[in-house]
């Protein structure tokens, strides 16, 4: 009981204190007259924010520092390679799962008649979008949450120069993976108060969507929902088995549960790359994999967010009447994987999912789309930014697998007897 108390204390307190959040929303909903429980949000935001100040930092140090202290360049070359191969291939699926579970339970099935519109706001142009996927106007707009992708293309190509300096043996080599090692300390400091934040989290949470869930989208919810848990307990042990043998689902739900309610309780993917590292290392994953497919992860790894893109396809395309038949398979999977895969984390990009999708599919009717599919988002982001976060930890097993052998786990969990 002691040593289970010992390593399971923490992910006890997190699920206390969401629980008593989801109550406490549920008790004392926000409405016309009343804030309610959101006045607790600022607990929660406290948090991600502390986290979102370490992850810059941290994410420049781990791959830099992973590409820099790299002995072989081809290595490095070759992680890359499946990892980006891996999340097309698990988004694609994650979007054709998705869109034959909506032709059995469309989630809509009487068109709507009154719609509010709402203004779009600001997004960037295409070409704009291009810019940005790779780089920043200058060096301070990479100290940012809002440039990853640039972050991390930066962080590359500093560590290959740095490689090509000296490598693990340089001054700035050592200084990298020293940075790295004390990120992490710093989460475990800052992990302390997370059941508080997430206390707050999910009390603002009931209590701002709860009336929304139970009315007009709670069709939708229901083929969410349950969807994305089939998918955590069959894909995620499959991709497990995959990268790291017989030994590989059973290694995986021993050590995923952190990510899953860090990733749960903040919304974000970017946040769970510090529990993800922890994670990844408890489990036997070489650094240089980790380093890389993680932050990569947090920004191209986005199987949850294709399930939510194919629902606000499938959504809208009810509102309005359209027929959502077997035809718009391949639009629907190239359009998710893009806005999801590819898009996502871009800065400038503003709510660019929902504006692919809308001038692609609604092009006539993006006024009026634009703000349902933005409700859809959020109603449905926990558990999007859950199967998407938690999913970069599993992610790594299969890319260990292909890199450093199918034997890796094996070896690990004979070396820690």
């Amino acid at each position: 009981m002691k040593k289970f108390l010992k390593n399971y204390a923490s992910i006890i307190a997190m699920l206390v204190g969401i629980v008593g959040g989801c109550i406490l929303g549920a008790f004392f909903p926000k409405t016309e007259t009343s804030a309610g429980a959101t006045v607790l949000k600022p607990l929660g935001t406290l948090f991600i924010n502390m986290m979102f100040c370490i992850v810059v930092p941290m994410v420049f140090a781990s791959i830099a520092g992973a590409v820099a202290n790299m002995g072989n360049r081809k290595r490095a070359g070759k992680i890359m390679g499946i990892t980006i191969g891996t999340f097309v291939i698990t988004g694609a699926v994650a979007a054709i799962i998705m869109y034959f579970v909506l032709q059995v339970y469309p989630p809509v099935l009487t068109p709507w008649t009154d719609i509010p519109s709402e203004e779009m706001g600001e997004y960037a142009s295409l070409s704009t979008l291009i810019v940005n996927f790779f780089t920043a106007e200058d060096f301070v707009g990479l100290l940012s949450r809002r440039a990853m992708l640039p972050l991390i293309v930066f962080s590359i190509l500093f560590g290959f120069a740095v490689n090509m300096n000296g490598g693990k043996d340089s001054i700035i080599g050592k200084w990298l993976e020293d940075l790295s090692a004390v990120m992490l300390n710093f989460v475990k400091i800052v992990s302390f108060y997370a059941p508080i934040a997430f206390f707050g989290f999910f009390a603002d949470l009931v209590a701002t969507y709860g009336p929304q869930i139970t009315t007009d989208y709670a069709r939708g919810l229901l083929a969410y929902y349950p969807l994305c848990a089939v998918y955590v307990f069959t894909a995620f042990p499959l991709f497990a088995f995959i990268g790291g043998g017989k030994n590989g689902p059973r290694e995986m739900f021993r050590h995923i549960l952190k990510p899953a309610m860090v990733s749960l309780g903040t919304c974000s993917s970017v946040a769970t790359i510090p529990t993800n590292m922890e994670a990844a290392k408890d489990t036997g994953i070489s650094k240089d994999v980790s380093d890389m497919v993680l932050p990569l992860g947090a920004t191209m790894h986005m199987d949850g967010s294709c399930f939510s893109c194919v629902l606000k396809i499938a959504f809208v395309f009810g509102v309005f009447g359209k027929d959502f038949g077997l035809d718009m398979l391949i639009p629907v999977i190239l359009v998710a994987v893009l806005s999801s895969v590819g898009m996502s984390g871009v800065p400038g990009g503003g709510y660019i999912g929902e504006y692919i999708i809308c001038s692609i599919f609604f092009a006539d009717q993006m006024a009026l789309a634009f703000p349902i599919l933005v409700t859809i988002g959020n109603l449905v982001d926990p558990p999007a930014t859950m199967i998407n976060a938690a999913g970069d930890y599993v992610v790594s097993f299969i890319v260990e697998r292909f890199v450093t052998g199918k034997d890796w786990l094996e070896k690990h969990l004979a070396a820690k007897k």
